[in-house]
């Protein structure tokens, strides 16, 4: 329950076990954040917050959050007020800004993001937004922006400046110049070098799981991509500067909410860390209004539907052989007699909307993307009662299936190819079948020599964002 309600809650609780219900161990600091900058401190009060049980553990972070929580050891006691009002402000905008909800969505469009990189620049950018105040106190390890920038880039800025131009996406990408341990081990057998394990990198990790320990997400994520990856020198640098900083990010993809609903999260959040920082002003937590605010974004699921609903609303059939209820009305006549033209009716029946969907199966299409992609497109069929006819094809078709309306099944089909990418003959054979809309799951890497009468929407993942249909309308799957 977030500390809004639970202020009221407490209030109306009689006796101590609604003070010990709500208490935890930040609840000083946030005071103290509140006493300080009433608007920005107050933000605190909109995160859940959780008490590790058990004694201190030295090799967990004092505090940490999974996008949602604050999560505090028994050490965080020991600490000074304004060191604790330093990391409960530091894990509050860590949430506000949602720092974890956003590497999950980093990690999926990349298909492999480092989680300790994207720690340190999350917290380079918290730390220099917090760096101003006084009244607070942040750890003598802690990691700046622009000494990140310095550091890494070799790229001198101001810190204002710099929290102005660079979110934790455009950051990270700049730093992370990893190399799979494959590609390394390839090009150092033609030099005839021996290669060199990287601190932290994907030997590293490797040794680690050779001992016994357990795969984390970011390890098992290598291994599916065909091994580890190993620090270059922008990452190396990054990763020694920030290594003495406890990780404080705990992201969960269980914990991420429909693509709707996190859309409308990183809204809200935006909005109040707008309102509180125009509230406390020279006071706010925010040293400025920071590039790394958090956007809300139009989810590819939702433009999907919506898209596919307008187009494959059923419609009524004209019916030549029946006249219109005006027609009849009227007995054929205008208002001076005149003979009117014969105006059609409708059929009583109504036509069954089909839609065809073309999988390009030589395209960059990786399988998690093309799940979440056919369970969409099966959601929608089914709730429209929609007619799908599937075509598999590169170069040419190598399948096609028909489905019943509201009965399409794409779980367990397998889409073979290989060959190059060649759109005219796929679109010819969605022509035979008269949809009312083709959507075309592709990389947009190739060839169209026919433009069809119906309308097309290309679905793109995101590493082609920047490719521009032939024609049509295309929507990025990021």
């Amino acid at each position: 329950m977030p500390n809004g309600g639970a202020a009221k809650a407490m209030a109306d609780a009689p006796g101590d076990a609604a003070d010990d219900r709500y208490r935890h161990r930040g609840t000083r600091a946030i005071q103290r954040m509140v006493e300080y900058a009433p608007s920005s401190g107050g933000l605190a009060l909109w995160v859940a917050h959780a008490d590790r049980p058990g004694a201190p553990d030295p090799a967990a972070p004092l505090a940490a959050t999974d996008g949602r929580t604050i999560f505090y050891d028994a050490a965080f006691e020991a600490l000074p007020l304004p060191a604790q009002a330093g990391l409960v402000a530091h894990e509050v905008l860590h949430i506000a800004l949602r720092h974890a909800q956003r590497f999950i969505d980093l990690q999926q469009r990349l298909g492999d993001a480092d989680l300790q990189l994207f720690n340190i620049c999350a917290d380079a950018i918290v730390n220099s937004a917090l760096g101003h105040l006084a009244w607070l106190q942040l750890p003598a390890q802690s990691v700046a922006l622009d000494t990140l920038l310095a550091a890494a880039l070799d790229l001198k800025q101001d810190v204002t400046a710099a929290l102005l131009e660079w979110d934790v996406e455009r950051l990270y990408r700049a730093i992370d110049d990893r190399r799979r341990t494959d590609e390394r081990d390839e090009r150092d057998g033609r030099s005839g070098r021996q290669p060199r394990p990287q601190p932290g990198g994907g030997q590293a990790r490797q040794s680690q799981a050779g001992r016994g320990g357990a795969a984390s997400p970011q390890q098992a994520a290598d291994g599916q991509r065909g091994g580890a990856r190993s620090d270059g020198p922008r990452a190396a640098r990054v990763r020694a500067l920030g290594g003495r900083s406890a990780a404080d990010l705990l992201p969960s993809p269980a914990a991420q909410a429909a693509p709707e609903a996190e859309a409308e999260q990183a809204r809200e959040w935006s909005e109040r860390l707008l309102r509180a920082h125009a509230g406390d002003g020279a006071h706010s937590l925010l040293r400025a209004l920071l590039a790394d605010l958090p956007r809300s974004r139009t989810p590819w699921e939702q433009v999907l539907r919506t898209q596919l609903a307008r187009s494959l609303a059923p419609q009524r059939d004209l019916s030549w052989s029946r006249p219109s209820r005006s027609y009849l009305a009227n007995q054929g006549r205008s208002a001076g007699g005149r003979r009117m033209p014969f105006e059609p009716g409708f059929s009583p029946s109504r036509r069954v909307p089909r839609l065809v969907l073309i999988v390009d199966v030589s395209g960059s299409i990786d399988d998690e993307l093309l799940q979440r992609f056919t369970r969409e497109v099966e959601a929608i069929t089914r709730r429209l009662e929609t007619g799908l006819v599937l075509v598999v094809g590169d170069d040419r078709v190598r399948r096609v299936q028909r489905f019943e309306p509201g009965r399409a099944d794409l779980a367990g089909i397998e889409f073979p190819g290989g060959g190059g990418t060649d759109f005219t003959p796929l679109l010819e054979e969605a022509a035979r079948h008269d949809p009312d809309i083709a959507v075309v799951l592709t990389d947009l890497d190739g060839p169209a020599r026919v433009r069809p009468l119906f309308p097309v929407l290309w679905a793109v993942p995101e590493c082609c964002a920047s490719a521009e249909p032939p024609f049509g309308r295309k929507l990025n799957l990021s």
